[in-house]
Order: structure tokens, then sequence, then C-alpha cells
């Protein structure tokens, strides 16, 4: 579980923001669950999806989702697993891939977390940010994620990685505007 719970470049609780963030949201928990459930919301509420409202700048790491209070999912994903981390709580990143226009290609990778609860094992929650049509919730043990899987074609990958792919890191930080980034989606090949 080591690798769950470290800082690192994009997932970097030790960001003295991230750590007071993640302490206000400790201090209002009573449970593990409940800290689970407020960080999930917070980052799912407070943190607006670039994309959604068309805003700048593009982020990745977790310090700068909390500082410019918004992100792409994947980019969520890095502070919520920060958050989580910071109050010893594993944490790691999972994507599905997913059709971009819900008709086939093309596809994109979407990003969302698992975390580790004592009573469950790894859970899947998904901070993007709820909208119409989409209404991701902290219901234990069942996932109520962000996208259901819609055709043969997309994939829930059943990897949990400690670090965002770097497929993913190279589309955050080779564009500095949302909308270079909505044109650009990251994709992986499936077999």
């Amino acid at each position: 579980m080591h690798r769950y719970l470290a800082p690192s470049q994009y997932i970097d609780f030790d960001a003295s923001e991230v750590r007071a963030v993640a302490a206000s949201l400790a201090a209002r928990s009573n449970s593990e669950n409940e800290l689970v459930r407020s960080s999930f919301e917070f980052v799912r509420d407070e943190i607006r999806h670039s994309s959604d409202f068309k805003l700048n700048p593009v982020t990745c790491k977790a310090s700068d989702v909390l500082r410019h209070k918004t992100g792409y999912c994947y980019a969520k994903s890095h502070l919520l697993a920060a958050l989580l981390r910071a109050n010893g709580v594993p944490a790691g990143l999972c994507y599905q891939r997913l059709s971009v226009t819900g008709n086939g290609a093309p596809y994109c990778l979407h990003g969302l977390n698992a975390v580790y609860l004592k009573d469950i094992g790894w859970y899947r929650i998904d901070p993007r940010g709820n909208k119409p049509g989409v209404d991701a919730q902290f219901q234990p043990p069942k996932e109520a994620l962000a996208f259901p899987i819609a055709s043969r074609s997309e994939r829930d990958l059943p990897e949990i990685w400690a670090e965002p792919l770097p497929v993913v890191v190279q589309v955050l930080e080779s564009f500095d505007t949302y909308d270079q980034v909505l044109a650009n989606l990251p994709d992986v090949e499936l077999i």
C-alpha cells in the first residue's frame, strides 16, 4: 500500500495548501468513510471541470488544481488522491476508455479514483463534477460513477495506478488552454 500513500510530483500532498485543506476535511470528519466522502464531495463540487466551465489554466499537479480551482477529470483525480493520501487513506488512479461523442470513435480516457476502504477494499469514486446527465456519488459498496460503460468498444480499465499515466500527463502539460486539451484528449490503444 505504500505507493498509494506516497506523495509525488503530481499527487503533491506535501504542498502546504493541499495539507491545509486535507487537515480541514479531517477535522470535520468522525470516521474514515466520512473523510473520504467529504474529500470526494469537495473535489467534485468545489473544483470546476475545465471543459464544463471553459476555464484556464490547464492543471495537472494537485496543488495547481487546488490553487486555480479547476481541472480536467484527470487533474481532479490527482487532487482527490492527494487529499486522501495526506490523511493516510490509500488512494490510486483509475481510467475508463469512453467514446467522446457517445457514438463510437473517437475515444478518450476518463480519469477517476480508487480508494481503499477498510470494510470493502478498493472502491472507485469519480470526482469529475456533476451536471445534467452526470451524477457521481459516494455510496459504498455500490459504485456511482459519472459515466457507465455504454458500448462494447468502451472499457473500464481494471488497473489501479499509483501515478498518472504518461499519456495523461503529456496532454495536460503540452497545452495551455482547456479547448486545446479538449481537441487532444488522451487515449490508449486496447488490444
